[in-house]
This record gives structure tokens, sequence and C-alpha cells, in this order.
């Protein structure tokens, strides 16, 4: 999904993400496993440093116990990709996501990452 106003951040999980799938592919058969955890936002420092405490994105941040955790569960059930630390609300909009127009789905990302898009 592509990150306006964390384009790079944005672009560095899209390349962890692509690259884990590919080396999971690339190990079978090798007694080797590869899970890429895939968090929504956590409440770490970078919440702060990141001045992002007042977006709609970091207003329901889960801890990062929780998302070690289903990280764990995930890797040892053997899911390839594991999506952890989403809000109810966030779920459905996960799944639509890649559904939708990029330039609509762009204009929400900014919205919700926009400065003050708490209020």
């Amino acid at each position: 999904m592509p990150g306006p106003l964390q384009a790079v951040y944005y672009a560095t999980k899209a390349y962890v993400t692509s690259w884990s799938n590919a080396l999971w592919r690339e190990v079978q058969g090798t007694g080797v496993t590869v899970s890429c955890l895939m968090p929504g936002a956590m409440q770490t420092g970078f919440i702060n440093r990141g001045d992002l405490s007042s977006t709609q994105l970091f207003a329901h941040a889960v801890s990062p116990e929780g998302v070690a955790k289903a990280g764990y569960e995930g890797m040892i059930e053997g899911k390839l990709n594991i999506t952890a630390g989403l809000t109810a609300a966030q779920k459905p909009f996960m799944k639509l996501a890649p559904m939708l127009p990029k330039k609509m789905l762009m204009n929400n990302v900014y919205k919700m990452q926009e400065q003050g898009s708490r209020k």
C-alpha cells in the first residue's frame, strides 16, 4: 500500500514483504521457513519521535508485545504473511484496500496520517 507522508518507510515495508514472499518459495524443501510480520501501528517511541500522536493512524496503536505474540503464533502455524495489531475498524479496510482505486487509497492514507487528523 502506498504511504503518502511516509513514502520511504512504506516502500521499505513493501520491499520486505516482497523479498520475504520470494524467499519463502526459494527455500521450499530445505526445512527453512519464512514468515513476514506486517504490524499495524504500535505504541513505540516512533510515534513521539515522528510527531504522529495527533494522527488517525496512530490513534489506536497496540502494544509491541501483542504484535510479537501474534507474529510468533503465526510463524509456528506456518503462515506466510502475518498481519498483527490492527483494530477492528482497520481489518476490513486492509482487505478492501487492494481493490480500491489507487488515487482514492492514497488520499485516504494521506488523511489518516495528516497531523491533527485524530481530532
